[in-house]
């Protein structure tokens, strides 16, 4: 876990964890220069269970694709799990992903359908494809990122994130095309395990940087996938994506996303 700035929320995330059917885990932790009291809700966690949380800190804000490899370093299991600190682990969640990789080992990545809420509650249920193909990581990342449970071979073979600028915030998509590259795939479980909190916080963070970041590790799927050149159009969608009235993008993600 990256965890930045996040002390209204910590605690239900990593009590979340706690109330986990599988137990066989620990979390590693790492503060990435956070102004708030993040640091201090982590500790005490840390201080209370010893044996299931350890705690790293950046000096400074580094960014999550740098955190997160600072984390692998730390790691020791053979599956590695992600988790944000203002997300929800359903209890069952490792339970499943762990049985799947044990008895799939053609598969390197387990990821889930998730469930989207705000401070009004759940509004939200994500839609995965169940095997993404090379062809759909032109449209958008396949795999929930913190939802994601992935063998520890997997990522050594890719070295981990690449610590890019230009792929801040689409750490996960980079990391997921450099694992297919290599011939790993992934499979996405249709329920949810997974909560994950998109409010307007979120909204507000989904800046024209982020914008150009995506774009550009849409190009970077083109070339390492072997993708037709023509699916550069697709490259465009972001900025597109990005010039409309923040209402109306609200409006258009909320109802696509829409609960049945």
């Amino acid at each position: 876990m990256g965890i930045y700035n996040c002390e209204a929320t910590l605690e239900t995330s990593l009590n979340s964890l706690l109330k986990q059917s599988y137990q066989d885990f620990d979390v590693i932790m790492c503060d990435d220069g956070s102004n708030d009291n993040t640091l201090n809700i982590a500790k005490a966690f840390w201080e209370i269970y010893p044996e299931k949380f350890r705690l790293l800190k950046n000096k400074k804000n580094m960014g999550l694709n740098y955190t997160l490899n600072k984390c692998l370093a730390h790691a020791k299991g053979e599956y590695i799990a992600r988790m944000d600190g203002d997300d929800i682990s359903l209890p069952y969640r490792f339970q499943k992903e762990v049985e799947f990789l044990d008895n799939h080992p053609d598969f390197s990545i387990v990821s889930s359908a998730m469930i989207y809420f705000d401070e009004t509650g759940e509004w939200g249920f994500g839609r995965p494809k169940k095997i993404p193909q090379k062809k759909d990581f032109i449209a958008e990342s396949p795999f929930a990122h913190a939802a994601c449970m992935v063998r520890r071979e997997a990522y050594k073979a890719v070295d981990g994130y690449t610590i890019d600028e230009r792929l801040l915030k689409v750490e996960d998509y980079h990391l997921w095309i450099k694992m297919y590259a290599l011939g790993f795939k992934g499979y996405n479980f249709q329920q949810p395990l997974y909560k994950m909190r998109d409010d307007q916080n979120a909204a507000n963070r989904r800046n024209f940087k982020r914008r150009l970041n995506e774009a550009y590790v849409k190009y970077l799927a083109i070339k390492l996938l072997n993708l037709p050149f023509w699916y550069s159009i697709f490259a465009l969608r972001p900025i597109i994506v990005w010039l409309l009235p923040n209402e109306l993008y609200l409006y258009l993600h909320k109802k696509r996303l829409k609960l049945d």
